[in-house]
């Protein structure tokens, strides 16, 4: 949908009001924004890669976003001439997808911490850290990457939280999982630049 004219939605990512995070402190908007919503417009037409985790799409009380490989691509090859856009364009050409699910359901919740714990064991993921603070409980569990900054599957599993929003609806559980060759040290700038949890950014403090 549109609003002023621009693309809206993707977590508030891509509005021309009180949500945009395209814009630097001078108010400049990235030249990409425009685009990042049409790739947005186009997600139903890529092909998404399955996983344990998909079955938690079809819930009503979910709400879910998908990222694949052939939308970063298309990220990857917008031009802008602003260096942090740049730096976060050449960062997700080398993702493969990306999953968020998130939920007030307990019963949800539930079951989304069961099943983590099960693909967890299964897939001999290791655990990154933990962090509990302000009532919250935030897991990062990792697959190891080409190096000790590198990882080609992050898991993030956050619950307990009460201020947490996206849109116009508050989260108390999100589960959230990315693949690729993952820099953890730039896994702030995604945060940032996609609208994602804050929690995420904490990955890159390990």
């Amino acid at each position: 949908m549109k609003k002023n004219g621009e693309f809206t939605g993707f977590l508030g990512v891509v509005t021309g009001g009180k949500n945009d995070t395209n814009r630097n402190k001078g108010g400049k908007k990235f030249t990409y924004s425009w685009t990042f919503g049409l790739c947005l417009l186009l997600m139903p037409l890529c092909g998404f890669s399955q996983s344990v985790f998909d079955r938690f799409e079809a819930m009503d009380d979910v709400t879910t976003v998908v990222v694949n490989k052939n939308m970063f691509k298309l990220f990857s090859r917008i031009q802008s001439g602003d260096p942090e856009a740049v730096a976060f364009m050449d960062m997700v050409k080398s993702l493969e997808n990306l999953k968020v699910f998130t939920t007030e359901d307990q019963k949800i919740s539930d079951e989304m911490r069961s099943t983590m714990n099960g693909y967890i064991k299964k897939e001999s993921l290791e655990e990154l850290m933990r962090v509990k603070e302000k009532g919250s409980n935030v897991k990062f569990y990792i697959r190891p990457g080409k190096d000790a900054d590198h990882v080609s599957e992050l898991l993030m599993f956050v619950s307990g939280m009460e201020d947490v929003n996206v849109g116009s609806k508050n989260f108390e559980t999100v589960l959230l999982s990315l693949t690729g060759d993952i820099d953890l040290n730039k896994i702030s700038l995604l945060t940032q630049k996609m609208n994602l949890p804050s929690e995420l950014g904490k990955a890159g403090e390990k």
